[in-house]
Formats: structure tokens, C-alpha cells, sequence
């Protein structure tokens, strides 16, 4: 496997496919995921000739289940040292869910000091704060989150099941459709990493204020939200966003929820494309 050490001795797998003289594109996955829930738009993406790479966050999917960094800092770091290693510059970083918190810290800490971005895509992203606060009375209590945390340590391999086959992906929605095979695909991913990366994630995702990061990222940066994501509710997130970021562009979708990067892979990948070549 490619896999990276970090500098505090964490051991990250990516993927690399593609032409090294092509642009890349470098992908942050979603909570509890892996770098697989990117297949289809690595696949999609390597066809129109980019460069395409992504990694399993610590803890998560192939990489070493080591017991501390769970945290937005480690996260936004490891991605930054698998950029290093791979010496990709003039990239464009596509984060998911909380992969979408990871891309944002690395873009405004590591990605735009270093001049190795041109453009950053956040698709039903965290930020800037899930958390309900007196300053962002639209988050989600923490009562919510300590029940996603309650559920984790309870029954892990139930709870990755009934996520995706309710909420994460809509099928919880009158008249939806329940594809197993996307079900199944996201509880092996999740089951792959680790209880305690899991769990510490929870916290990372929910409680990182991340306003300062989208204020200072200044390369153009595409916002997507489904309008029905019950997982990240889109009015505390994406258009909150768009007021921080300075070359900001919003797009939602009616009746799309937080998995559309799967289910609705078709619209998502050429409305990214677009932006990309733009």
C-alpha cells in the first residue's frame, strides 16, 4: 500500500492515480468514511485527465489506528503532509462533510501560505460550527451529538447502519428508494476504522469553530449543499460560509441530502467539473 509516516508517527494510506504532469485534485472524505466514498469521482475526474488523490484520515479506513490527534489540526496536517510528499501544487481540494472542515483548515493554513492551491470545493461541509453557541443559535445542541456518541460506544456496527440507511442518504424520505449496496458500502468503510478515532471525530466535526479558516482562504471556492441534508442542516452551514469566504460561490439543491456526492453523482461531478475548468 502508499502509505506516508507523519512527524508524530502516524501512518496515512492515499491513493495516486493519474497522469503526475496532470492538475490534481485532492479529495477529504466524511465522517467515519474512507477514501473509497470518492470512487466515482476519482474515476470521473482521472477520464477528463486530472490527477487524482485521496487518503484515509487517522484512524479511518487503511490508515494506522493510533490513539490521539483525533482533532481538525491533525487532520488539516496529515493532508498536508501527504501534499508534500506528493508535491502537488496549482491543486484543487474537494472536501466532504467533515472532509469539508480538513480541506478548509488545510487551504487557509497550509494549502494558500504554501501557494500549492488554486481552487477548493466544499460539499456538505461542517463549517463554519455545527454546535449550537449563543453566537450560532442555528448549530444543532450538543445533546445531539452526545447521542451520536451515546449510540457509537453502544453498537458501533448497528449505528453504521442505520445512518446510512436513514438519514445520511435520505432514505428515511417517503417514497425513497433504499439502495443496499450504498448502504453496505458505507458501513464497510466505516467498520474498517477505529471506535476511538470515531468517536474523538465526533467532537472534531461538531465543535471546531472554523470562521477565521473560511476568512482567510482567498483562492475561489465552490459551496454545495443539499437542501433537505439532515446530517449537516444546510442553514447552519453553507450559507453562513458564503458570507466568510471572499471568492465564495453558493449552489444548493432542492430535495438533496448529505450523501448527493453518491446518489446524485451525475449532477455533483459535472457541476464541480465546471467550476474546476472555469
Amino acid at each position: 500500500m502508499a502509505t506516508i509516516i507523519t512527524q508524530d508517527g502516524a501512518e496515512i494510506y492515499f491513493k495516486d492515480w493519474g497522469p503526475r504532469d496532470a492538475q490534481p485534485i485532492m479529495f477529504h472524505h466524511g465522517w467515519p468514511l474512507s477514501s473509497d466514498d470518492w470512487d466515482t469521482q476519482m474515476l470521473f475526474f482521472l477520464k477528463h485527465g486530472y490527477r487524482v488523490v485521496a487518503h484515509d484520515r487517522r484512524g479511518h479506513g487503511r490508515s494506522a489506528q493510533v490513539s490521539v490527534g483525533h482533532d481538525m489540526d491533525h487532520y488539516a496536517a496529515d493532508a498536508a503532509a501527504v501534499v508534500a510528499h506528493l508535491d502537488l501544487r496549482n491543486a484543487i481540494h474537494i472536501g466532504h462533510s467533515t472532509g469539508g472542515g480538513e480541506a478548509t483548515r488545510y487551504v487557509a493554513r497550509y494549502g494558500e501560505p504554501q501557494g500549492r492551491v488554486a481552487k477548493a470545493v466544499l460539499v456538505s461541509a461542517v463549517p463554519p460550527l455545527m454546535l449550537k453557541t449563543a453566537a450560532n443559535p442555528e448549530g444543532q445542541p450538543i445533546e445531539v451529538f452526545d447521542g451520536f456518541r451515546q449510540a457509537l460506544a453502544n453498537n458501533r456496527a448497528g449505528f453504521f447502519l442505520d445512518v446510512p440507511s436513514g438519514p445520511f442518504y435520505g432514505f428515511n424520505r417517503d417514497g425513497a428508494q433504499v439502495q443496499q449496496g450504498v448502504v453496505r458500502n458505507w458501513w464497510r468503510q466505516a467498520m474498517m476504522g477505529s471506535a476511538l478515532a470515531h468517536y474523538e471525530g465526533i467532537k472534531a466535526f461538531s465543535e471546531t469553530d472554523q470562521t477565521e479558516d473560511l476568512k482567510s482562504i482567498g483562492v475561489p471556492t465552490l459551496v454545495l449543499h443539499g437542501e433537505d441534508d439532515q446530517i449537516v442542516p444546510i442553514v447552519a452551514a453553507a450559507p453562513k460560509s458564503i458570507k466568510l469566504l471572499r471568492k465564495g460561490t453558493l449552489k444548493t439543491y432542492p430535495g438533496y441530502g448529505h450523501g448527493m456526492l453518491t446518489i446524485n453523482a451525475d449532477v455533483l461531478n459535472a457541476d464541480v467539473l465546471a467550476f474546476v475548468r472555469a
